[in-house]
């Protein structure tokens, strides 16, 4: 009885003995070779894993440049010193065109500022106070302040103000867009890092619908027009927006705005 239980012992010990040795040619043979280049592309990578790229994390975007020939200016937070030093790992000259961009909340409507159509009691989250009938505000282009946009942006570039509304600190941003894709009314735009001013308004109404129901938002008065012509604003569909191709001074038209929605970005909250 003893001599069978030692035989099945040592018989299990070298089957296990011989697939552990199949299992290790097996890894060998199979092995995925690294590129190296993917963890010096990495080390590069600002780490935010933003996703902006396209692909799963910095990890993941490196590992796609190095083995399958992604296109090497994706990171957005990294931006052109990035994209120059994965082209240096990778030994090719890579330049990316044009200043980097930083997201803004084109709305300073706030409770007291805006009309109101109900009183929200659900969640704090826009998306789901938007399936709601469009969100609480009688005006269906601003911001619904549930702070969605907060919680997905991955370096705490966000915040709300005392006053109610949401701004973004353009030194923070990355430019990751998530808060701009999670933004159920589209508020959140992407504007030039330089850009100083900004119109924060969206809404495309008749100037004396937007006054019954907002006491900030633009309409369309063309006063910035005419006392800044250098500015670049330009009316479209009852809204002013800015040309940002356009230098020239927008001081007076900050000052004559009746709504006072043309915000200075160095002096705003």
């Amino acid at each position: 009885m003893i001599d069978r239980v030692i035989f099945a012992f040592l018989a299990v010990g070298a089957l296990g003995g011989l697939f552990g040795l199949a299992l290790a040619y097996a890894a060998k043979i199979f092995a995925v070779k690294k590129d190296e280049r993917a963890g010096q592309i990495e080390g590069v990578l600002p780490g935010a894993n933003c996703g902006a790229c396209g692909y799963p994390g910095c990890a993941g975007y490196a590992e796609a440049i190095a083995l399958t020939g992604a296109e090497m200016v994706l990171c957005s937070p990294g931006g052109p010193d990035v994209a120059k030093k994965i082209g240096e790992i990778m030994g090719t000259a890579v330049e990316m065109d044009g200043e980097k961009m930083v997201a803004q909340v084109m709305c300073r409507g706030t409770r007291e500022t805006s009309a109101t159509k109900y009183e929200y009691k659900g969640i704090d989250d826009c998306n789901a106070m938007h399936s709601s009938f469009g969100g609480d505000k009688e005006c269906s282009y601003g911001c619904l302040g549930q702070g969605s946009c907060i919680r997905v942006c991955p370096v705490d570039a966000i915040r709300k103000t005392p006053a109610g509304y949401l701004v973004i600190n353009r030194d923070k941003c990355i430019s990751c867009e998530k808060c701009v894709a999670v933004c159920p009314t589209h508020v959140i735009k992407m504007i030039p890092y330089t850009a100083r001013d900004i119109v924060a308004c969206m809404s495309t109404d008749k100037g004396g619908a937007v006054r019954k129901y907002c006491s900030v938002g633009c309409i369309g008065c063309k006063m910035c027009e005419k006392k800044s012509p250098e500015g670049g604003f330009v009316i479209e569909n009852f809204l002013a927006r800015i040309d940002y191709s356009s230098k020239g001074s927008r001081t007076e038209a900050i000052e004559v705005c009746p709504a006072k929605c043309i915000i200075d970005l160095d002096v705003a909250d």
